[in-house]
């Protein structure tokens, strides 16, 4: 009886694990096509969506170091170039996403091919109400350890 009971725990053990490790994975499919089209709204110019992905209290960080914006902010800045038909497009290189024991929080970086070359994104995610928003998200531009004293050089000049 004994090891009817020791085998019984250690398979809902074994299945809870598996159920965990799927779940995660399902997050990371989630929040992979949530990018995917975050990024298709910048595309197709699609403000709606696009803002519709951020959370009311998130921050997007540009390249330059004032680029600090709320999400206001960022809607004040971007609204022209949506306006226009014609905001960005950022194609997917790769992506990293990282999970929260919770599951209601993840992480992520990203490299983008974008009109600036290849630059990384990284972000946070929350899921609240059953939703996914965007809270923080960082655009940067890589720069090759070979060309560093070079890019350092050009910012001396404007720091």
């Amino acid at each position: 009886m004994r090891s009817a009971i020791i085998v019984f725990l250690s398979m809902c053990f074994c299945t809870s694990c598996d159920a965990v490790k799927t779940d995660k994975d399902s997050v990371k499919k989630e929040v992979h096509t949530l990018l995917v089209n975050w990024h298709q709204a910048a595309t197709d110019a699609n403000f709606e969506n696009y803002f519709g992905a951020m959370d009311s209290l998130s921050v997007f960080i540009g390249t330059a170091a004032e680029e600090v914006w709320t999400k206001a902010q960022f809607q004040a800045f971007s609204k022209p170039y949506f306006d226009k038909g014609k905001a960005w497009s950022f194609e997917t290189l790769e992506r990293n996403v990282s999970v929260s024991d919770t599951g209601n929080f993840v992480w992520f970086d990203e490299l983008l091919k974008t009109w600036m070359g290849t630059c990384r994104g990284s972000g946070v995610l929350e899921k609240t109400g059953g939703v996914w928003k965007i809270k923080q998200y960082v655009l940067s531009v890589p720069i090759p350890n070979a060309d560093i004293q070079a890019v350092i050089a050009i910012k001396n000049k404007e720091d």
